[in-house]
């Protein structure tokens, strides 16, 4: 091989021609990657979403399939002003957080009511009745708010009252490792069945307190123990419920719904 060829072998041209292909090779590779994997993706999402939801409904089942347990759990969607079922989108591919910062599909939250700390929620949520028979058992709610560190992300279940709560869960947060992250423990979860949302009014009353709640507490029904060490993501946990059951949230439909029941 002469030291022409050589040269032209070694060239910055030839250099960048085989990075170029390179390149382009990878790249059609991870795209036919992400491609070929988002269905599946999208489909481990959506199980883990049904999971917690049947979680928090009290319906998961060790080793039970997903799908079937779901079958129980009829999905609607909410205009929240008007509280009012809607048809405007399917509740099981609808992204709330992605409409939320969409000026057709999210408001923003006057400064005033954002005891949750969004900024924009959308025009419309997903609600979650489960049913026995053709009675409602159970309504699961959407819900979400800032904490100390992070976004928690979470689902409220009530009572076919439409103010007792059956239960809540928290399915994504970052919050403190020891301290923070007892919003998703089953010892400080367990005290929230049988409390109450709301009181004579419509104004939610439920909240997290500091501290231990007093046995004899006349408004105890009203009131979950605090985090010790995490009084930020306690004010977090009681502004998202609050936020969620209230006038700028679900609670237009909550109304409707105690007051058709």
């Amino acid at each position: 091989m002469s030291e022409k060829d050589k040269f032209d072998r070694d060239s910055i041209s030839n250099t960048l021609i085989v990075a170029i292909g390179l390149s382009l090779v990878c790249s059609v590779i991870v795209s036919s990657a992400a491609i070929v994997l988002k269905p599946i993706q999208e489909k481990n999402e959506e199980e883990f979403r049904q999971q917690i939801i049947l979680d928090v409904a009290g319906l998961m089942e060790p080793d039970g399939n997903i799908e079937e347990l779901f079958a129980a759990i009829e999905p609607r969607m909410v205009e929240l002003e008007t509280g009012e079922y809607t048809d405007v989108a399917d509740p099981a591919t609808f992204d709330a957080l992605m409409a939320a910062g969409d000026p057709q599909l999210g408001v923003a939250i006057p400064d005033d009511l954002d005891i949750a700390g969004i900024g924009r929620r959308a025009k419309y949520a997903p609600v979650y009745l489960v049913r026995d028979g053709d009675a409602v058992s159970q309504i699961i709610l959407p819900v979400y708010g800032k904490g100390l560190w992070s976004t928690m992300l979470g689902y409220l279940s009530l009572e076919p009252d439409g103010t007792t709560v059956k239960g809540l869960r928290f399915y994504a947060h970052a919050e403190t490792p020891g301290l923070g992250d007892q919003i998703d423990k089953q010892p400080w979860l367990a005290q929230w069945p049988g409390k109450q949302i709301f009181d004579v009014g419509d104004e939610p009353q439920i909240r997290v307190i500091k501290g231990a709640v007093p046995a004899d507490a006349p408004d105890a029904q009203y009131k979950v123990d605090g985090l010790s060490g995490a009084t930020l993501t306690a004010n977090g946990v009681t502004g998202l419920v609050q936020y969620w059951t209230g006038p700028h949230g679900f609670g237009p439909y909550l109304k409707n719904y105690r007051e058709d029941s």
